[in-house]
Formats: C-alpha cells, sequence, structure tokens
C-alpha cells in the first residue's frame, strides 16, 4: 500500500507540473494581445508597449514561464522597475489588472460559494441516488423498480438550465414560498443560507441522482448474480447479510469512483445553476473572466479546477485500493 501510495502520489505532482505547462503556453497562444487589453480606451502604441513591459510580456516565452511557476512556490513582483511595483504573494497564480487584485485571492472569494454548492447537492444526490438504485434492484421487475426506473429516466432528460427556471417560477415568484436567491456565508445567516442554497441543490441534485439510481441498480443487480453472492445464500446466511455484506460492498465499489470525480468537476464550478440563481461562486466568476477577456483570471481558475480534479482523482484512487486490495497491483 506505501509504495502504490507514493506511485500515485509523483504521478500525480508530475500531472501538475505538465498542467502548469500546458495551461501557460495554452493561454499564451490565445489571440488577442494583454497589453492592449489592459491600457484602457485611450491606447497609444508607447502605452501597449510600457504596458507589456509591466505585464513582463516582452520577455522570451520560457522565462516568462519560470517566473510563472515561480511565482507559485515564493511568490512573483510585476512592475518591479516601477515607483509602484505590484507584489504577487505565494502562491501566485497571476494578478487580474483588469479587477487590479490577485488571481487567486479572487479565486478563493468565489471557491466557498461553489464548495458549499456542490457538497449540498452531492449529499442529496448520493442518498437518494444510491438507495433508490438499491430498492429498485431488490425489487426487480416490480411496479417499485419500474417507477424508480421512469423517475430516473425523466430526471436524466431534463436540462438543469430548464429544472432551474421551472422551480425559480413557480417557489419563488409563483407560490412565493422562498425569497430571491441573495448568498450570504453559513456563518452569517443559516436561514437565508439555506434559502438560497435549497434549489441549486435540487437542480443539481436531480440529474445527477437519477444518473445514480440507474448506476446503482445495474451493479447491485449484476453484483446480485455473482457466484459468491448465490454462495453465500446457499450457506443458509440471512437475505440482510448477503445483500449487504457480500452484494453491496462489492457492488458500490465502482461508484465511489464516478462519485469522486463527480464532485471534484462540481468544486470547479457549476456555471448553469451559479449563473440561474446569481450565486457568486468560481462558474460565475469564469464567465466574467471570459466576458472581460480577463487572460490571467481564466487561467488561473483553469489551474485551480484543474489541480482539485487532479487531487480529487488520487484521493479516489488511494480509496479505491483500501477497498478493493486487487488495485494495488496494477
Amino acid at each position: 500500500m506505501i509504495g502504490y501510495t507514493v506511485r500515485r502520489i509523483v504521478m500525480s505532482i508530475f500531472l501538475l507540473f505538465l498542467l502548469t505547462v500546458a495551461v501557460f503556453f495554452l493561454f499564451s497562444i490565445l489571440p488577442g494581445d494583454p497589453a492592449r487589453l489592459t491600457c484602457g480606451k485611450a491606447c497609444s502604441p508607447s502605452i501597449i508597449e510600457a504596458n507589456r513591459h509591466r505585464l513582463g510580456l516582452d520577455e522570451p516565452p520560457l522565462v516568462q514561464y519560470g517566473k510563472f511557476l515561480s511565482g507559485i512556490f515564493v511568490g512573483r513582483v510585476f512592475s518591479a522597475d516601477s515607483p509602484q511595483p505590484i507584489v504577487c504573494e505565494a502562491p501566485c497564480l497571476g494578478y487580474s489588472f483588469t479587477r487590479h487584485e490577485q488571481v487567486l485571492h479572487l479565486i478563493m472569494r468565489s471557491a466557498p460559494v461553489t464548495f458549499w454548492l456542490a457538497i449540498g447537492a452531492f449529499i442529496i444526490w448520493i442518498v437518494a441516488g444510491i438507495s433508490l438504485g438499491i430498492y429498485a434492484a431488490l425489487r426487480r421487475g416490480r411496479w417499485q423498480d419500474r417507477t424508480v426506473v421512469s423517475i430516473s429516466l425523466v430526471g436524466y432528460s431534463l436540462p438543469s438550465f430548464f429544472i432551474g427556471l421551472v422551480l425559480i417560477f413557480f417557489v419563488i415568484i409563483k407560490l412565493q414560498w422562498l425569497p430571491f436567491p441573495s448568498y450570504v456565508s453559513p456563518f452569517e445567516n443559516p436561514v437565508q443560507f439555506t434559502q438560497t442554497m435549497i434549489l441549486p441543490w435540487l437542480v443539481l441534485a436531480t440529474l445527477n441522482a437519477a444518473f445514480y439510481m440507474r448506476l446503482t441498480r445495474n451493479q447491485v443487480l449484476e453484483t446480485l448474480g455473482e457466484d459468491y453472492v448465490r454462495t453465500a445464500r446457499a450457506k443458509g446466511l440471512p437475505e440482510r447479510t448477503v445483500v449487504v455484506k457480500h452484494a453491496l460492498r462489492a457492488g458500490l465499489t465502482p461508484i465511489v469512483t464516478a462519485a469522486g470525480l463527480d464532485l471534484a468537476y462540481l468544486l470547479g464550478g457549476a456555471i448553469i445553476s451559479e449563473n440561474i440563481f446569481s450565486l457568486p461562486g468560481l462558474g460565475s466568476l469564469a464567465v466574467s473572466s471570459v466576458t472581460d477577456s480577463d487572460l490571467p483570471l481564466i487561467a488561473g481558475i483553469t489551474l485551480f479546477t484543474a489541480a482539485i480534479i487532479i487531487f480529487a482523482n488520487l484521493f479516489i484512487d488511494l480509496l479505491y485500493a483500501l477497498i478493493d486490495p486487487r488495485v494495488r497491483l496494477a
């Protein structure tokens, strides 16, 4: 287990390094001159050139990448030879000259919103999806099974923006059961926080819960047909022991991987739900950065989100190895 863990950590670090290379050089070749985009309306060639020097864009690409990479570990100084240099503290993912703030500070201000959105939706869809999937599998062919399958099919077919707009119209506008969303921290006002987040949670959970109903049902049905399950029943073990101890443990193992990756992707920002419900999360920040052509912020969000997915994948691999020892031999 120790050797497997070391290999996975080394591989993750290597992937992070490749990620920084890909993100930096990808955004370096994108169309659009950052020096021109950040100089305002009254631009002239001399101002653009001075701005390019201030941003460090007049240096060779490898030198720029070296400063970008070192900034993550030790920080970075922009416009070092000017009377008012800009200090970007480590870990520095860049500086937004459009918003005049460190990229990481902007991300950290939006990340808690996305975190609470992802965690709340994750809990709902995991509990509902897995429990209903197991329930349907244990009643295969009966009306309960057909009902769950039908619900999952409908939930999986509806786009998230449609569900969100329907909930806003009926729950907020028509019935006035909830006020219009206005995000506050759960530590400041738990009631308003819950009122704001409950509909986004349901929107995100509906699609994913429908998928996990079908996935869990199929996994459990496949496991119940295995030889070791039939052997356990032949030994006279109680049905609860056969299902819980033998079938579910093996049947739910693949779901761990899917659930972890889905959560990681969601932590990167739920763009549609955040914009529909006016939540200032990473998804909304990414949309506004694209609209403003804020390349350092776009690159920072991309790097931050991809790093979350890499670390989540590492955690899932280690957890999977604990559940199934055969993985460690891979």
